[in-house]
């Protein structure tokens, strides 16, 4: 239990472990003023005992005044305790899950991108979603009222060992009991929060996989097949928490009898000893009240507690995100005087595939080389590790003649400018993602972008125009329009070196011409490199690339490579063949 305590404080680090601590003294301080309900009444109750018993035997205005004020005392102080630990928790939980969301996005941002390959977004999402609200939610209280809840009791010992050793030997062993079954209980917890972390991140990721997939599940008829794959994701969600509840409430249970017991035990001991002779009237009043306060903390810090497991996965869960080692980011700004880019026997592998093996080449700076091959053959790893998504396994990626693993990231980015074939707009206006590379850009560089980017005109025809807000992922809008607005974003970055990757291959024949003008106006005085399969964007390339199996096997213009007897010049004859393809009416 203490370990998972230590370990939540840990991951809350800084101002906000100071303020959990700070509101745990404070409960150390709140539980004094509880504790004073036991003299306001111990002061009555002596004034109403006889003198034989050990009383005063009648009540005076003093004594009244007397157990009313510090009854005050006890419950104006308690309020103002428990005030200022609650602020306190509240504070230190939901700004240690905002800054960690927020320290999670920025360590992704360094991630390779083969990391997000092997992680499901549902996994991701779930960490910071579920996982995350956990902590700020669940864990602050948790972890709270099980730590006040055990100090006050061992304070209540410590006060009741004043007034009589032997009730507080009583409540000692009761205490070890409680934590004996506590400890049951944390292991059976243990066993269980896993497998429930687990159910949840794979829900998540069932209905994102739903969702997203929509409109393929609509088109094959596949709503049974998914909608059976999210239900059993459900069930399994459901299962797994009830098998929770199941496994921990008779655990439970048995604490909260125990918790109970001790409280039965303190005031027959009480009682026995008053009969007996060896404890006064007052004393033996005072241990019983004192029973029902012990019982209570007790069993708030008992019922709480079974949680701490959840908090416990859930801050691994966090930490193993964070724990992935980044890319080397050691490197400098650098600002080079060329900008050709080159790679000398670079390889690369997933896992123990070799997908990039031995490729030398050089692209001269304001040239444009076209990477061609088959399917699979390894053309978007090569161009994710010319741009440093990833690190080379060998060999070396050099920009102006500096390896890129000089350059610091930032200052690597700086210079590069991406189109992708799928683009991914945000849930923000059409400005917005327009000068998403440079967001301090002016509303007239934002129209001048848009305007060489042939996508002025059905912005403006937008009901907002430019501040016309578009749906997540840019689903209010065609895919020609999508790759405009992609090519506006990069042409306001204005970054010497331009990665188009099938920057054409879903746009509808309509939006093709304006397409390549928008494509023609962004590559103009740019180095650039582009995967393509349409001939005539590859045609007119200062040389292309031929990349088969990992490896380069044809470089040259097209001239030279249509004089070859290679993938090339089939490839070519292929692409001619389907465009000479008529439909016969």
């Amino acid at each position: 239990m203490l370990d998972i305590i230590r370990k939540f404080f840990d991951f809350c680090g800084g101002d906000n472990r100071r303020k959990f601590l700070a509101s745990i003294w404070l409960g150390v301080v709140l539980a004094l003023f509880e504790a004073l309900k036991i003299p306001a009444v111990a002061c009555m109750v002596r004034a109403l005992l006889p003198v034989s018993m050990g009383g005063k035997g009648g009540v005076t205005t003093q004594d009244i005044l007397m157990s009313l004020g510090i009854m005050l005392v006890s419950i104006i102080g308690a309020g103002l305790i428990k005030a200022k630990s609650t602020m306190l928790q509240t504070e230190a939980g939901y700004d240690t899950c905002a800054k960690k969301r927020i320290e999670i996005a920025e360590h992704m941002r360094y991630l390779p991108m083969g990391y997000f390959n092997e992680n499901s977004l549902g996994q991701i999402t779930s960490v910071t979603t579920n996982v995350m609200e956990n902590l700020e939610n669940v864990a602050t209280r948790v972890v709270m009222l099980v730590c006040q809840g055990l100090l006050t009791t061992a304070l209540i010992i410590v006060m009741l060992a004043f007034f009589d050793w032997r009730i507080a030997l009583v409540l000692l062993c009761g205490l070890l009991l409680f934590l004996l079954a506590n400890h049951r209980l944390q292991n059976a917890a243990g066993k269980l929060a896993g497998r429930k972390m687990d159910a949840d991140e794979k829900l998540v990721e069932k209905v994102l996989e739903y969702l997203q997939g929509m409109a393929e599940v609509k088109a094959y008829h596949l709503t049974g097949t998914k909608s059976g794959e999210l239900n059993d994701a459900i069930t399994a969600n459901s299962k797994i928490n009830t098998d929770m509840e199941m496994a921990l409430v008779p655990r439970m249970t048995l604490q909260s009898f125990i918790a109970k017991l001790t409280g039965v035990a303190m005031v027959a001991f009480s009682c026995l000893f008053y009969v007996g002779g060896s404890m006064d009237a007052l004393i033996a009043v005072v241990m019983v009240i004192s029973a029902f306060i012990v019982y209570a903390s007790l069993e708030t810090a008992g019922n709480y507690s079974a949680l701490l497991r959840v908090v416990d996965v859930s801050v691994d869960r966090a930490q193993e995100i964070l724990d992935t080692p980044q890319m080397d980011l050691s490197g400098e700004k650098i600002a080079p005087d060329l900008l050709d880019i080159s790679a000398d026997g670079i390889a690369f592998s997933y896992d123990t595939r070799k997908i990039i093996d031995g490729v030398t080449l050089h692209i001269p700076e304001k040239t444009t080389t076209a990477i061609v091959g088959p399917s699979g053959g390894g053309k978007t790893t090569l161009v994710n590790l010319l741009a440093r998504f990833w690190d080379v396994d060998e060999g070396a990626v050099t920009l102006g003649g500096r390896n890129v693993r000089d350059y610091d990231m930032d200052s690597l980015m700086e210079h590069f400018s991406f189109v992708f074939q799928n683009v991914y707009l945000f849930h923000d206006t059409i400005a917005n993602n327009i000068r998403f590379g440079r967001p301090d850009a002016p509303m007239e560089e934002v129209i001048a972008a848009a305007k060489k980017a042939c996508c002025n005109d059905f912005i403006t025809a937008l009901p907002n125009g430019y501040e016309t807000v578009i749906g997540e992922g840019g689903a209010s809008l065609s895919g020609g329009e999508k790759q405009r607005i992609s090519i506006a974003r990069a042409m306001i970055k204005d970054a010497p070196v331009i990665f188009l990757d099938e920057a054409t291959a879903n746009v509808d024949p309509e939006n093709e011409n304006e397409l390549m003008q928008a494509i023609e106006a962004l590559t103009q005085e740019k180095t650039v490199i582009m995967i393509a399969h349409r001939l005539k964007t590859v045609e007119h390339a200062d040389q292309i690339i031929v990349v088969h199996q990992g490896k380069i096997v044809q470089c040259g213009t097209h001239g030279e490579l249509m004089r070859e007897d290679g993938i090339y010049k089939r490839f070519v004859g292929e692409r001619r063949e389907a465009a000479s393809w008529k439909v016969n009416k």
